[in-house]
């Protein structure tokens, strides 16, 4: 969901939450916890257990942290897909999630190198699963001591890399160098941009309609809404999902006014307040890139992870915040109609697939996403 931490601001004409001790109270609804592994990155001596530490802080749909790693083979690190955190509803084709991988598995290879490792990766050893993963392999890493490794700058901005969600600042325009430095970070997708405002504005109007189709839709809104932590306590418990957080959300819940069916039934007051909120972070988009594939491959959608990785963190460097708008890139029947028009609207040749749509800006500062610490990924040592 977009702008999840300003999800409500009124209900029902108007609700305020106060009490004697609130402010103590609000003061503890942080999940610090939830963010723990962020701050404990890097602190294994073992290399292989070093690199997931930091590979599991990377970006991915809906953050379901699909990844399983296998390390009983001595220097390798096998990995799998979770099968049970796909997305089956607004990702039926699991490409979203394998973009995940993707980014998992640059930020694996970067931690490596760091270390003077190169990490040689080899895309899914026992063949593609089409047309969702299964239970084969998605890669295996080999790591080999090489003295000739060059460590990736990149790397420096893997703890402050963010997925920033909330309202840009509109008179902050993108500066088109950054952004050319940006796109320049993809080493095997195309990448394509625009900061003009009125191709910005159409692009702001599209993304909105497909996010609009998505919330209204059954399946897929129930999908994102059974995937919310509402809390502190869920989000510590589940440290993956949609975290909705903060001492108003929080208080909202524990009074009752912020249910879950509520959010579902677009005819509820809920539904209808949320609209202005959720669409805030499109009005406010300063520029748009996006990254093209020349298939559709799991190698290419993994492929096509490890260049949005890059360009985030690129953009991380630059100080320009960015943030995914998927949903009309998403292949479930009832997104067809904007699915074509985007890429439409951005040119994209039939034989090539759009992979990611960002929108880039200027944020407020966000915390880190929570996370679940790496050795809960491991299914064998």
């Amino acid at each position: 969901m977009i702008g999840r931490r300003k999800f409500l601001t009124i209900l029902g004409g108007g609700v305020v939450v106060a009490a004697a001790g609130v402010g103590a109270w609000a003061a503890t609804r942080d999940p610090v916890a939830a963010r723990a592994p962020w701050g404990q990155a890097g602190q294994e001596a073992e290399p292989r257990r070093k690199a997931l530490s930091y590979a599991v802080l990377a970006p991915n749909p809906h953050n379901r942290q699909p990844w399983v790693a296998d390390l009983s083979v001595a220097d390798e690190i096998t990995l799998y897909c979770q099968s049970d955190r796909r997305l089956p509803h607004t990702d039926p084709f699991d490409r979203q999630i394998t973009i995940g991988l993707g980014c998992f598995t640059e930020l694996l290879v970067q931690a490596g190198a760091q270390d003077g490792y190169r990490v040689d990766v080899t895309m899914f050893p026992d063949g593609e699963p089409q047309p969702r993963l299964d239970e084969r392999p998605v890669a295996r890493f080999r790591f080999a001591k090489d003295a000739g490794v060059a460590p990736d700058p990149l790397f420096a901005n893997v703890l402050d890399r963010r997925s920033n969600k909330e309202a840009y600042d509109v008179a902050r325009p993108v500066d088109p160098a950054l952004a050319a430095q940006i796109a320049g970070a993809a080493r095997a997708g195309k990448v394509g941009q625009t900061l003009d405002a009125a191709r910005v504005a159409e692009l702001r109007g599209r993304a909105w309609d497909a996010m609009f189709l998505e919330l209204s839709t059954h399946d897929t809104a129930k999908e994102s809404i059974d995937l919310m932590r509402i809390g502190r306590a869920e989000i510590e418990a589940n440290p993956d999902g949609i975290d909705l957080g903060g001492a108003f959300i929080e208080g909202l819940a524990k009074a009752g006014l912020l249910s879950r069916a509520d959010m579902l039934d677009a005819s509820s007051t809920t539904f209808q307040q949320q609209i202005p909120i959720l669409k805030e972070p499109f009005d406010t988009a300063m520029g748009f890139m996006w990254l093209t594939t020349p298939g559709n491959s799991r190698a290419d959608q993994i492929r096509a992870g490890r260049d949005h990785v890059r360009m985030n963190l690129t953009a991380t460097r630059l100080g320009v915040d960015m943030h995914p708008f998927s949903q009309a890139l998403q292949e479930f029947a009832e997104m067809k109609p904007h699915f074509d028009g985007m890429r439409a609207a951005l040119g994209i040749a039939p034989e090539e697939t759009l992979q990611m749509f960002v929108r880039v800006g200027y944020g407020p500062q966000v915390p880190a996403g929570p996370r679940w610490p790496y050795e809960t990924r491991i299914r064998s040592a």
